[in-house]
């Protein structure tokens, strides 16, 4: 079939990530995938002239709202893929709400990350809930074997001290979900009292202009902390495959990509603790949650001087994403899904015909 793909297609960020993957398991069942940024579009009428000039035949959407919505009225099947805030942010505004609805009540399926994200979605809208399939993100980190850590640090000003360098990373665009201020203040008052070794290094695109100068603005100020931009995947999985851990921070999450990326590459996890985290990391058993800078601080602490608790949980962790997380599983799913799609379809659950 010839499939648009709508998804938010800011380049480093999660969910361009996730549609260049599934877009990768679609094309190789043999599908023709045209992945689009929906904010290339101001309506539902723009995209209907694509999929006359494309005669595309069906479409998936990554985003309830700001995708899903776009697909609307145009006569073609369409499944959809919750991207988290859709379900966290947007599902509390009441056009949003009902948009998404209607959305979800034309769409042939709808895929949620975790089985939390389905229950989310089912309060709202309980007709919808056979349609809905729960597939977890799948993960394949690929390091690139030349990148030079010691570059990187220089780059971020850091030097290494008598006792090393212990980098904490923070990968996320720049935006208020992702509250990357969120620790600046506790760590930055620990690595000047206590750890001069520790380092808070934040790492992604700017996505929000305004909020951008804000944390540009406070970095400048925060020692042991440093701010650098967005780079390319295979670098960004070898920066995290030699920082000391890995750290999210967001207010809200689907499912964090960098935290699983994280655990295959067998680097620890803090993350702060909310629905979306806490579905994907046990804590004191593959990660570490926190539910304040200073319970983040103490638990970073004990990480440093663990090396032990360390190692078990990476092991976990990786054994976890590897069981879990199977790449090959995921796109068993969407092969399957994606069939019911096509013209004709019988109506049998897809997922019979897949090992999720």
């Amino acid at each position: 079939m010839r499939l648009l793909f709508l998804a938010v297609l800011r380049p480093h960020t999660g969910n361009a990530v996730t549609a260049q993957r599934v877009r990768d398991h679609l094309e190789a069942a043999g599908h023709v995938c045209l992945l689009r940024d929906a904010f290339d579009f101001d309506g539902p009428s723009e995209v209907a002239g694509l999929i006359r000039a494309e005669a595309l035949e069906a479409a998936l959407a990554l985003h309830l709202y700001r995708a899903g919505r776009l697909l609307q009225g145009h006569g073609i099947p369409f499944g959809v893929i919750f991207g988290g805030t859709d379900l966290n942010e947007d599902i509390s505004q009441g056009e949003k709400k009902q948009v998404m609805g209607k959305v979800l009540e034309e769409a042939r399926f709808a895929v949620a990350f975790t089985e939390s994200m389905k229950a989310a979605a089912c309060l709202q809208w309980p007709q919808a809930e056979g349609k809905i399939y729960v597939q977890s993100q799948g993960i394949a980190t690929a390091p690139n074997a030349s990148f030079d850590w010691g570059a990187f640090l220089q780059r971020a000003g850091i030097s290494r001290g008598a006792h090393g360098v212990h980098v904490f990373l923070l990968i996320c665009g720049l935006r208020h979900v992702k509250d990357p201020l969120y620790l600046v203040d506790a760590f930055s008052e620990w690595h000047q009292e206590e750890e001069p070794s520790a380092y808070l290094v934040i790492v992604g695109p700017e996505v929000d202009p305004v909020f951008t100068r804000e944390v540009k603005a406070k970095v400048e100020r925060a020692a042991g902390v440093r701010l650098l931009p967005e780079m390319p995947q295979e670098d960004l999985h070898a920066v995290i495959q030699n920082c000391f851990a890995l750290v999210n921070t967001s207010v809200s999450e689907g499912m964090s990509a960098a935290i699983l990326e994280a655990m295959d590459l067998e680097v620890p996890v803090l993350a702060r603790n909310i629905p979306g985290n806490a579905a994907v990391v046990q804590h004191g058993v593959t990660g570490l949650l926190f539910s304040d800078p200073q319970d983040f601080v103490q638990l970073a602490q004990g990480l440093l001087r663990d090396p032990a608790l360390r190692g078990a949980m990476v092991a976990r962790g990786r054994e976890y994403v590897q069981t879990r997380h199977s790449w090959r599983a995921e796109r068993d799913t969407y092969q399957s899904l994606i069939r019911t799609l096509e013209q004709g379809a019988d109506r049998q659950d897809p997922l019979t015909r897949a090992s999720p």
